[in-house]
């Protein structure tokens, strides 16, 4: 497995501290890029993906657009842009909600429940992608990242 230094042919850093932001931004943007291809066969973008699965969650409740921007991954998403799209392949529902009507509620169809069911099956093709960790090692990085973002 090339190194860091291998992946984008440098050889020196301020310190190791420096070393292991770099590491991050380019392992996350790697892990990205193959949840991006992984997504594709689907017809979803990951922020798409991210939508599905709020609403899969929240299920049967319906979801205000400010509850899916405040779970989102990625905050710099348009989620009102990404809701119309979904909704336009039938994966979503917006509604007037009755309590306010200057609110949209927005739920998840059995078509969207239908792709997340495709997409979970085949899970193991992107879980993939953390093969070479162990389990322990997966603890300890997920402790590790909780640990820098604190």
């Amino acid at each position: 497995m090339p190194s860091i230094e291998q992946e984008i042919m440098q050889t020196k850093f301020r310190n190791e501290r420096h070393k292991a932001i770099i590491n991050v931004v380019y392992t996350g943007n790697w892990l990205t890029a193959q949840h991006t291809k992984f997504l594709k066969k689907f017809d979803l973008t990951e922020q798409q993906f991210n939508i599905l699965r709020i609403l899969r969650g929240q299920r049967p409740k319906p979801s205000s657009i400010n509850l899916l921007r405040e779970r989102m991954l990625d905050k710099m998403s348009d989620v009102s842009r990404l809701v119309e799209r979904l909704r336009k392949q039938g994966l979503v529902e917006r509604k007037i909600s009755a309590k306010d009507r200057r609110a949209v509620e927005v739920v998840i169809t059995k078509e969207g429940l239908l792709v997340l069911t495709k997409i979970d099956r085949k899970a193991h093709e992107i879980d993939a992608t953390a093969a070479t960790l162990t389990d322990e090692e997966l603890q300890i990085l997920n402790s590790l990242l909780d640990k820098l973002r604190g």
